[in-house]
């Protein structure tokens, strides 16, 4: 489970994410854009919401999944597929495995939400629990992978998956054209590099933006520093933007992000406070990342059109951050 160097790494290009989308059509939602009166006037932007909130798996991670599980040739898929996720990931690909009719095994923080462990469960999935660190995760991956042979479908650092992800950029900027901007939240950087890779292709001129919560901003500073970070994160409401990014996402990162922006765990919560009680939409705390960076930021946005990534909806209704 070791990142490859760049010279030896496989890379997706914008014709995976064609055969992507073709591949992941049947099984996926084309989500909504939504926009916001309310949002727009506190912003002084016009937003466009791309909701992953509503998608297959109540995240986007459900189109990378997708595109990986049927990407595999029949023999690899007969011995299933593992991954080691937060949540959304992990329940994402126990949905496509199900579509299959394959094993999916997935190793879980201990902390994850019981939401999005009860999602994997009820997808048909195996759940291995581990301490709450990438180590951690990445060991009990690895002995899975060595006992079964299933096939390693990592979160982030698969062109597969990123190539999937991209789908939703891609539809973004075919449903709105000419975006001034486009803000997504990152983690390990699977969703921003598929969008870097899909509107570098479709709209060039669109400014990419990233948001990250202060307490895991790994990315925020490899971004300065001009070199990966690495370090463990912090405790945060946005539980899925814990990860670091690999070489193969750095790639997409440092050649097309325009910055990454940060923000507390106070303007994360009230941020999704604002869009649930607002725009009437179910958002966990990661997708309230990037809504928060808007509004902390209206220097960079106001008088722009914007597009928002809001990469997902599986929340644990009995342990809301403002509660």
């Amino acid at each position: 489970m070791h990142t490859a160097p760049t010279s030896a790494m496989t890379l997706p290009t914008y014709n995976d994410v064609l055969a992507a989308h073709e591949r992941i059509g049947p099984y996926i939602h084309r989500t909504p854009v939504l926009t916001s009166t309310f949002m727009n006037e506190r912003t002084g932007a016009d937003l466009y919401f791309k909701c992953e909130n509503f998608q297959k798996a109540g995240a986007f991670k459900a189109r990378g999944a997708v595109n990986a599980v049927f990407s595999l040739p029949e023999a690899a898929a007969a011995k299933g597929v593992a991954t080691h996720s937060s949540g959304n990931h992990a329940l994402s690909l126990c949905y496509a495995a199900a579509r299959r009719g394959i094993p999916a095994r997935v190793v879980m923080p201990a902390t994850a939400p019981s939401a999005k462990k009860a999602a994997v469960l009820s997808y048909g999935g195996q759940i291995v629990e581990c301490a709450p660190s990438m180590a951690a995760r990445e060991a009990a991956a690895a002995r899975i992978i060595d006992e079964t042979d299933a096939d390693l479908v990592h979160p982030y650092d698969d062109p597969r998956v990123i190539a999937g992800q991209a789908t939703a950029a891609r539809e973004l900027a075919e449903d709105i054209a000419d975006l001034d901007a486009f803000i997504a939240p990152i983690s390990g950087g699977g969703l921003i590099s598929g969008c870097c890779l899909a509107l570098s292709a479709l709209s060039p001129m669109t400014a990419i933006y990233a948001a990250e919560p202060d307490n895991a901003a790994d990315a925020h500073e490899s971004l300065k520093v001009g070199r990966i970070v690495r370090k463990e994160a912090g405790e945060t409401v946005a539980d899925g933007l814990k990860a670091c990014l690999s070489e193969r996402t750095w790639h997409f990162v440092s050649r097309h992000v325009a910055d990454i922006l940060t923000v507390t765990e106070a303007e994360i919560i009230e941020a999704m406070r604002l869009v649930w009680g607002r725009m009437k939409i179910v958002i966990e705390p990661s997708s309230a990342v990037p809504v928060a960076a808007l509004l902390k930021n209206p220097s960079i946005f106001a008088g722009k059109r914007v597009g928002i990534l809001i990469s997902g909806g599986n929340v644990d209704l009995d342990r809301l951050p403002w509660q």
